[in-house]
């Protein structure tokens, strides 16, 4: 795609890159000023639902300050692309300088773990949630690190595919609230801190492996924090507590770890004074009506001027949906650590499994059981005539089940889309006789599916979409001979996914290394499809 000339006001000089939202340029104002504009895809800007987000989420941004964010510098919600420009902040990314410079040790883990939670603190205090913190949205600046993005995630979780209770966000990175698709408060971002320290000393929170497997573990497993140093291995677990009322505000963890003292500047992490909100005064009122949100026991620091812990404005009310989930009684009081006074605990949901659906830049679970849920009726729902089964062996012995990768069944709850439904992930191996695939992994659901198209996207964009990912071909509907249904393929970064829909079953396949074409893995697919896909009796 050519690099436009102007975005409003601004003169493009080249492209930075490309992510969830969509694509960012290096730009200059009138007077010199450089600035990163981001610029919404086609389709978040053909949705109405991701402009009106938008706009309320820029005008909360605009108000965020402090040294450890990036600065609002304009926008335009209702150009024919929306943007938001930012002030262009030099430096890599943190993913970037680790790689480069391999983990951190505990003095600069200590300076990144104060810096991010000044930061939160900023962001929540305005209102917002970042919801997607992660090495890739932080900037090692010289004079330190900056948060990206803040104020987006809500904008995109407003889009067709993620206004029906999902969540936005990277898995490894996402809280266990999160990626159940519950409310979610400034704890998950906390949660989100914790993972990037494990990162930056060289581990990973939860493993690594397929974005279904990272997400189950978040929501099931302990983390691993073998790489994080003794010293602030406690602060980092309770980051990483699966409960959002057990983790510590970010202004608690400024108490952990930030010395007394003034610490030396290190490269790339040097040290600032506290980050100061703007006054109450300055604050505009917010494009839509307030609606309490944080996980209960979780409120942000006061900013200055005695401004009240700021909640995520919540979302405009959508007429298309079924009955709100009931709302239960807490189900007990409890102490948590840190300081902070008892607080009512969230109930606890029955976690059955991890349901998948997606949406235009993030990678979405749906958590199962613990509520009611009104108005679905069968008749409004097709009949179920396959299910889905994970032979040890396919296609003539081209593919067999890998004993040491992902291999689970796990039965959803019922929603407004969908009934009945079983999920599968499971991985296979390719052998001498598959066309070049050295793995396969096979995730989807049997059962009863009023969209199933919309639920085969949502599959693949759980499996591809991580917000800077490279795509290289598609997507792209393909008929195979002999098939009743086309076959939906892409090639993402080094793999490539084919998909497909039916009222009984929706299946997303993953290829790796990628096809040599598009058409050579939906023939796979189609092959695999006749494999796994029985008659009920």
């Amino acid at each position: 795609m050519d690099v436009p000339e102007r975005i409003g006001d601004y003169a493009v000089e080249r492209e930075l890159g490309a992510g969830g939202m969509g694509t960012v340029y290096l730009a200059r104002s009138r007077g010199g000023r450089t600035v990163a504009v981001k610029v919404a895809r086609p389709e978040l800007a053909a949705d109405p639902h991701f402009r009106a987000r938008f706009r309320a989420e820029v005008d909360a941004a605009r108000r965020v300050g402090g040294f450890h964010t990036a600065q609002v510098v304009d926008a335009d919600p209702d150009a024919a692309a929306p943007w938001l420009a930012t002030a262009y902040i030099a430096g890599p990314t943190l993913s970037r300088l680790l790689a480069e410079q391999g983990p951190m040790g505990e003095a600069r883990l200590r300076l990144l773990g104060a810096a991010l939670a000044e930061a939160l603190q900023a962001i929540h205090t305005c209102g917002l949630i970042h919801r997607d913190l992660k090495p890739g949205n932080i900037i090692m600046a010289d004079d330190g690190p900056r948060v990206l993005d803040f104020g987006i995630a809500r904008a995109l979780e407003s889009t067709r595919l993620t206004s029906t209770g999902a969540a936005f966000g990277t898995p490894g990175f996402l809280a266990p609230e999160q990626a159940q698709g519950m409310e979610v408060g400034g704890a998950a971002d906390v949660f989100a801190l914790g993972a990037v320290l494990v990162a930056a000393a060289g581990g990973h929170a939860f493993g690594e492996g397929t974005p279904m497997g990272l997400m189950y573990r978040a929501v099931h497993e302990p983390p691993n924090l073998s790489a994080v140093p003794e010293g602030i291995r406690p602060a980092v677990a309770a980051c990483l507590a699966k409960e959002p009322a057990q983790r510590p505000t970010p202004e608690a963890l400024l108490d952990l770890f930030a010395p007394d003292t003034a610490p030396e500047a290190t490269p790339g992490m040097a040290g600032h004074p506290p980050t100061l909100p703007a006054p109450a005064a300055v604050l505009p009122a917010p494009a839509v009506p307030p609606v309490p949100t944080p996980a209960a026991g979780y409120a942000p620091a006061p900013a200055v001027g005695h401004i009240a812990g700021a909640v995520t404005v919540a979302a405009a009310p959508r007429s298309d949906l079924p009955p709100a989930f009931p709302q239960q009684p807490p189900w007990g009081q409890v102490q948590p650590p840190w300081g902070r006074p008892a607080t009512t605990a969230p109930p606890r949901r029955k976690r059955t499994g991890l349901r998948v659906f997606g949406g235009v830049g993030a990678l979405i679970v749906l958590g199962g059981g613990g509520y009611g849920i009104y108005g679905f009726s069968d008749a409004a729902f097709p009949k179920a005539t396959h299910e889905i089964v994970t032979p040890a062996t396919m296609v003539g012995g081209a593919y067999k089940r890998d004993a040491e990768g992902t291999n689970f069944t796990d039965p959803q709850p019922d929603d407004w889309t969908e009934k009945d439904v079983l999920h599968h992930s499971v991985d296979y191996l390719g052998t001498d006789k598959a066309p070049g695939f050295e793995k396969m992994s096979v995730y989807g659901s049997s059962g009863r599916f009023k969209y199933p198209g919309d639920t085969r996207d949502g599959l693949m964009d759980a499996m591809t979409v991580t917000g800077s990912e490279n795509v290289s071909d598609g997507p792209k509907m393909i008929s195979v001979p002999g098939s009743d249904v086309d076959f939906r393929c892409t090639t993402v970064d080094a793999a490539t996914v084919c998909g497909w829909g039916d009222d009984s079953t929706t299946v997303a396949i993953e290829f790796t290394p990628a096809a040599d074409s598009l058409e050579v893995a939906a023939a796979e697919t189609s092959k695999i499809r006749d494999a796994i896909r029985k008659p009920i009796p």
